[in-house]
């Protein structure tokens, strides 16, 4: 491979974004297939450690919500870091057990189970095939990875309280009830879009169900797996997909996007504003889990915001300067940026591969993944000097 090559793969693995350069992957030795899925495991772990300890820390992007006691003090962050990765770590490797065991349930080999178990926990979508998981063709091997990659995008600081005796905190966490409405509003749809197009057939409607429950979750947390190329599906269901990358799971999971978290503050923003507008003497405060939202955290989430869709106009602008259609560029731009892995279109999407694009063009991605991957600010504070001093 070329130096660009391996750089933009090696950036896919860590960033669990998922696209690749590597063509012929059922001929390639078992060495760099089990490489790719390893670095996006360790990828996945790294996120969540960060999330849950250092960017509550750094207060951007709304992720001072998460803040705790022992995360006020820089002084403590090292600590509570090595704390958290210990406690994290045995519960990710939980998870890809159980994973490993249910690929095998579903007829995949010995190595495609583990490979694939560290790429579906970590969401982030590698696969040991061209074909990606519509090479097994397998309705159970699609079950598997839908309920391992909703467990990868759930908050792993909620799962620490589920072991240590706290359950019900998954089950009435707001983020995780958003999440679920979210994704079962789009599975709808997709499944809707695929009658509305023919797609259906003679199909039964549960096989045509899970195709689009399976094609929801894989794209909505950024996993990027598939089954076929669902560019050829209907102009509507490819609007779907568009919009599911740039909405991710939750805050504190392996996933990526936006966040939920971020949707639901600028939900109570925009509300809190019509009310005012209203009733212009009338009092709403708007919540997150049943805490009033500070204004400089409604602040944070709305420059995230911002700067996000600011981040995915620049780069579709400069991917564009490479001779690359409108379409590409902005699937591209958009699969990068939310660390999806596929786009749309014949070149970039499921059916295609980022092999074909211009050097400097990959080189625009791997950025692109970087940002994404770390939420933007994390690694344009690292350019403010003030930052280092305080």
């Amino acid at each position: 491979m070329s130096y660009s090559d391996a750089f933009f793969e090696a950036m896919s693995g860590l960033t669990t974004t998922g696209a690749t350069v590597i063509t012929g992957l059922d001929e390639k030795s078992p060495g760099i297939l089990l490489w790719r899925s390893l670095l996006q495991w360790l990828g996945g772990i790294g996120i969540i450690v960060m999330a849950l300890a250092v960017m509550p820390m750094l207060q951007i992007g709304g992720m001072q919500l998460f803040r705790t006691e022992s995360s006020d003090n820089s002084e403590k962050i090292v600590p509570r870091a090595a704390q958290l990765a210990s406690s994290i770590t045995s519960l990710y490797v939980t998870l890809s057990l159980l994973c490993v065991v249910g690929y095998l349930l579903a007829g995949m080999s010995l190595f495609d189970a583990i490979a694939h178990s560290m790429t579906t926990i970590a969401t982030g979508g590698l696969s040991t095939h061209d074909a990606s998981l519509g090479y097994f063709k397998s309705d159970a091997v699609q079950y598997v990875a839908i309920v391992f990659m909703i467990l990868g995008s759930l908050p792993f600081g909620l799962y620490l309280y589920a072991v240590n005796g706290r359950v019900d905190r998954l089950f009435k966490d707001s983020q995780v009830h958003w999440f679920f409405i979210t994704l079962s509003v789009f599975i709808f749809l997709t499944w809707i879009s695929q009658f509305g197009s023919g797609l259906a057939g003679n199909n039964l409607w549960a096989d045509q169900l899970r195709d689009a429950a399976f094609h929801s979750v894989s794209i909505m947390t950024g996993t990027g797996y598939a089954t076929g190329d669902y560019g050829q599906w209907s102009s509507f269901a490819e609007v779907l997909f568009f919009i599911m990358m740039f909405v991710g799971g939750c805050a504190g999971s392996a996933s990526c996007g936006i966040k939920i978290f971020r949707l639901q503050v600028l939900f109570q923003t925009i509300k809190q504003r019509t009310f005012s507008l209203i009733q212009p003497n009338g009092i709403y405060i708007p919540r997150y889990s049943g805490r009033p939202i500070e204004e400089r955290v409604s602040t944070a989430v709305l420059s995230f915001i911002f700067l996000f869709l600011f981040c995915f106009a620049v780069l579709t602008f400069l991917l564009t300067l490479y001779d690359l259609d409108l379409k590409t560029s902005i699937s591209a731009a958009a699969s990068s940026l939310t660390n999806v892995g596929p786009g749309l279109g014949d070149i970039v999407g499921p059916s295609g591969n980022f092999q074909n694009l211009p050097d400097g063009a990959k080189w625009l991605l791997a950025a692109g993944m970087l940002l994404g991957r770390l939420e933007l600010f994390t690694v344009l504070v690292l350019f403010i000097p003030t930052f280092w001093r305080s």
